[in-house]
């Protein structure tokens, strides 16, 4: 009885298809994850900083941004929560007392209990100085006292480093 029964002409066919596909769909994975990683971030025109710093976010922090338009329209994650015309900032306070109650705390030297991760404001150039004003006195209300706040500029290109 001879078990071991090999025939040398059979050749063995591999299915490359499945694999295809498993790459393919690789590929568009990664390219809906990349398009997510900036659903935060409106076009808008930064202003030009003569002296600022990369932002290089740690992907584990639980930042809030803010995105305010050149008409004042502020923006988060694609959602306006506030439209200059209705005039009711009660979306923007909600948001920014969502956000601090999900922020790590730290203590201050006079006891007080507030969040330790900054809001980033991304105003337009050309945005109303009012309303970056109003959402840092939002940030101070009760319940919200997010004391970090980082506001975003762009780099001129003549001043930015050159990349290795």
């Amino acid at each position: 009885m001879n078990i071991n029964k090999h025939d040398s002409e059979t050749e063995m066919e591999m299915n490359m298809t499945p694999m295809i596909d498993v790459v393919f769909l690789l590929i568009i994975f990664f390219m809906i994850i990349t398009d997510l990683s900036q659903q935060e971030l409106e076009e808008l025109e930064l202003p030009q900083a003569t002296v600022a710093v990369e932002d290089k976010p740690d992907p584990e922090a639980n930042r809030p941004i803010l995105n305010i338009l050149q008409d004042g329209t502020v923006i988060v994650k694609r959602e306006v929560i506030y439209d200059p015309e209705l005039d009711d900032y009660t979306l923007i306070q909600e948001y920014l007392a969502k956000k601090a109650a999900q922020m790590e705390k730290e203590t201050l030297d006079n006891g007080l209990v507030v969040p330790s991760e900054a809001l980033l404001i991304r105003a337009d150039e050309n945005s109303p100085f009012k309303m970056i004003q109003k959402v840092m006195a939002l940030c101070g209300l009760k319940g919200i006292q997010i004391w970090k706040v980082e506001l975003a500029a762009s780099i001129p290109e003549d001043a930015k480093p050159p990349q290795p």
